[in-house]
This record gives C-alpha cells, sequence and structure tokens, in this order.
C-alpha cells in the first residue's frame, strides 16, 4: 500500500512550517480504496455504512476585532466518503485558522464543512462548541461488557482472523462486548494508536477470549484508523457470522485529534460518548 507521503508532495511524516493564517490547501485526502481493495471491498457495494467521528480540541480563530476564540469541533466523515484525510495534514489545516479573522463560529463552522467536504469527496458535517458545552457532556464509557480480564495467553500481535471463534454455534444471543486493549500504528509515522474497542452483535455466541486475542493481534500493524475498524468488521463477519454487526474504535487523541470510526450492517447509529482516554 502506498503511504500517505506519497500523496502531497511528500510532506507528511516530516517536519512542517507552522502555518497559522487560513489554508484550505493544506489538507491531505487519502484514498480509501486503497486499503480497501485488499480487503476485497467494493467501493459500489460495501457491506457496512458508517461514519468516522472526529474530534479536536485545539481549535482557534480570531473574532473581527482580533481577539482569540476557542472551541472543541466535532467532524463527521461519511464512510462512503471516497477519502479519508490524513490526521497529521487536518491538524495543519486547523492550525491555519489560529491567525485568521471571521465572523463567528457560525462562519468557522461553514467554511470547515466547504474544504473538508471538497477534501472527502462527501458531505462532512462540522459542529463547534463552546469550552463550557463540552464540559457539561463530560466523560462517559462504553456499554456492554468488558473482556479484558479474560485469562489468555498471547503470542500473536499481527491481525490473525483465524483467531476468531464460536463458543457455542447453535445459540443465538445478542451481546455488547468491549476492550480497552486495542493498539495500532500510525503508517506514516510508526507512533502507537491507542483505542478502545466495541462491539456488538446478534448471532451465534463468540469465544470472548478468542475475541481478545483478536484484538490484541492488531498490536503491531501499521494502518489507519479507519482500515483498522474495517478489517475487524469484515473479518468478525467473516469467521463469525453474525445477523447484526456494529464495530467502534474510540481512538485516543493525537496532536489534539481522536479518531473514532464506526461501522454497523444494523440501523443503529455510534454512542454518543468521550472515554476517560479522551
Amino acid at each position: 500500500m502506498a503511504s500517505a507521503s506519497d500523496h502531497h508532495g511528500n510532506v507528511l511524516g516530516k517536519q512542517t512550517e507552522y502555518i497559522s493564517v487560513y489554508n484550505p490547501s493544506l489538507l491531505c485526502p487519502i484514498p480509501r480504496q486503497q486499503s480497501r481493495r485488499e480487503l476485497g471491498l467494493n467501493p459500489e457495494a460495501l457491506p457496512f455504512r458508517g461514519v468516522d467521528i472526529w474530534t479536536a480540541y485545539e481549535v482557534s480563530w480570531l473574532d473581527s476585532n482580533g481577539k482569540p476564540e476557542v472551541a472543541v469541533a466535532e467532524f463527521e466523515v461519511p464512510a462512503s466518503s471516497p477519502n479519508i484525510i490524513e490526521s497529521k495534514s487536518f491538524k495543519l489545516y486547523l492550525n491555519s485558522f489560529n491567525q485568521t479573522s471571521f465572523s463567528g463560529m457560525y462562519d468557522v463552522a461553514r467554511t470547515m464543512e466547504s474544504d473538508l467536504t471538497t477534501s472527502a469527496g462527501a458531505p462532512v458535517m462540522v459542529t463547534l462548541k463552546t469550552l463550557a458545552q463540552s464540559a457539561q457532556e463530560g466523560l462517559g464509557h462504553f456499554t456492554g461488557e468488558c473482556i479484558d480480564h479474560e485469562p489468555v495467553k498471547i503470542d500473536c500481535y499481527s491481525p490473525s482472523p483465524d483467531l476468531l471463534a464460536l463458543i457455542k454455534p447453535e445459540k443465538v444471543v445478542s451481546e455488547t462486548l468491549y476492550s480497552d486493549l486495542l493498539k495500532s500504528n500510525c503508517p506514516v509515522t510508526g507512533q502507537p494508536d491507542w483505542a478502545s474497542v466495541f462491539i456488538q452483535y446478534r448471532g451465534s455466541k463468540i469465544d470472548r477470549a478468542s475475541l481478545l486475542k483478536y484484538i490484541i493481534s492488531f498490536r503491531e500493524h501499521q494502518d489507519f484508523h479507519e482500515h483498522c475498524a474495517e478489517r475487524m468488521y469484515l473479518d468478525i463477519q467473516k469467521h463469525c457470522n453474525p445477523d447484526e454487526l456494529s464495530v467502534y474504535a474510540r481512538y485516543t487523541r493525537r496532536g489534539g485529534l481522536d479518531i473514532n470510526p464506526y461501522r454497523t450492517n444494523g440501523s443503529q447509529g455510534p454512542l454518543d460518548v468521550r472515554l476517560v482516554r479522551q
């Protein structure tokens, strides 16, 4: 797979100039199909729907009098969009608002929506919140049962779907499980990406120890957050064959940004939650 640095003039993964004046050309779109091709996905017939929810905690601009404003921003990028946006380029883009004057929060949000929609190739929703509004929402946690205390021996640290197993194939259950032990690595910088992952399904009962071993097997894997979630969804669907499945990974922030991909074949949407490590 081509790395993100192959796009956008080989800027990503290298030292870059801090630009504080609005510049939408800093955004670096990366075609999703590069990784989806490896997973055998047809972009015209995806087996899931979903959204990538980004949260930015370092958003600032100047008002009409030159006074700084700050906010927390949430971005919703549809999983059907042809492109993801590389996270470092996203951060550089957000930095370019720092010394730029806007008439108000609405103007900032609409500008971001326009730029990100162009880069992603599909409508992106932007919500800006004051710090007081964000503080009122507080921290939460995944619902369901944590599987991290399963007694497992680990010797595999690259994605291994063969680890997945059913414990009672004849028994249909509805379960909500989660783990805080997901880790993958950035394909651009090699830096660790930490996450909690929520798996909700209805179907034959999945062996929890096997699921935990599978989640941990991503520990040395290099890929973007969005593609890790899609690989998990496809592997669980193929090897466990649930009737309904949702996979929701909430990654900890790097560079003031967290990325939270959600994939499902059901009708529900992602939980509105900010975890303790976010």
